[in-house]
């Protein structure tokens, strides 16, 4: 059985609550996960074991490190952690790395403008983008769902992969053409162990992924494929993934922004 837990806080924050205040807002208030949802979804193939025996508070729980509380998130099970409030025009940073522990793939996703149900994608994620953390994937553009973009991309190599390039020709992505995924620009991951720092920047219909001070992804026109139709999505709830591989999070943490840096459009 699919275990939903909503973990009650104190008030909700509001999209124009938090546009209303300047600079940075935690989005781990370096305690506990209180303003957080937790969703546990499916199992990881041939670790049922597991699925069967996950808890929210053993998948997702702040320890402390080096004196510093931090989020682990196990891994151990497909499963969501989701914020309470849906965000619009904004800056988000996130310092992360992975741990040691490997149950599939040291695999798990930022996901942004997410709407709906959990359970929509994958029998555990809400629909969403995600900008992918995988290992050697890390700033990769997944949609899940009905969720579309466009990009400029080159072809691969292998003349089947499309791979964002700031030169290249505006591509449409969704099941509606040309699949799901968008390989990053460059290789900018930190070797395992060590903390890599992912920036996006999300405005209007475009978001921007950025690894380690580097501008990997630039996706336009984001929006959700409906009835032969595709409408702009604009904004939505941030989700984080346990997904194969243990790994911590230091900080996460949002600002409004009025408009979309010119460094990092490229």
């Amino acid at each position: 059985m699919k275990k939903l837990v909503y973990i009650p806080f104190l008030a909700l924050i509001a999209v124009l609550l938090i546009a209303a205040k300047p600079g940075w807002n935690s989005l781990f208030n370096g305690n506990n996960l209180d303003n957080w949802d937790i969703y546990i979804g499916s199992a990881l193939r041939g670790f049922d074991d597991l699925h069967k025996n996950a808890t929210p508070e053993k998948v997702f729980s702040v320890i402390e490190e080096d004196g510093e509380k931090i989020i682990k998130i196990s891994g151990e099970v497909n499963a969501a952690l989701a914020t309470k409030e849906s965000f619009e025009n904004y800056h988000l940073q996130m310092v992360f790395k992975w741990g040691e522990k490997v149950y599939s793939s040291r695999n798990s996703g930022l996901l942004y403008h997410s709407f709906g149900d959990f359970g929509a994608a994958f029998g555990t994620w809400m629909a969403c983008i995600e900008s992918q953390m995988m290992q050697s994937n890390l700033g990769d553009t997944y949609l899940m769902v009905n969720t579309t973009c466009e990009s400029k991309t080159t072809k691969g190599e292998d003349g089947r992969s499309f791979i964002y390039n700031s030169d290249g020709d505006n591509t449409e992505f969704g099941r509606q053409a040309n699949g799901g995924s968008i390989k990053k620009a460059q290789d900018v991951e930190n070797p395992i162990g060590e903390w890599n720092t992912v920036d996006l920047y999300c405005f209007g219909r475009t978001a921007v992924h950025v690894v380690n001070g580097t501008t990997v992804m630039v996706n336009t026109n984001c929006g959700i494929y409906e009835n032969d139709e595709i409408k702009p999505l604009t904004s939505g709830k941030i989700q984080l993934q346990s997904e194969g591989g243990d790994l911590y999070i230091k900080s996460i943490k949002i600002e409004s922004i009025k408009k979309l840096p010119k460094k990092i459009l490229k």
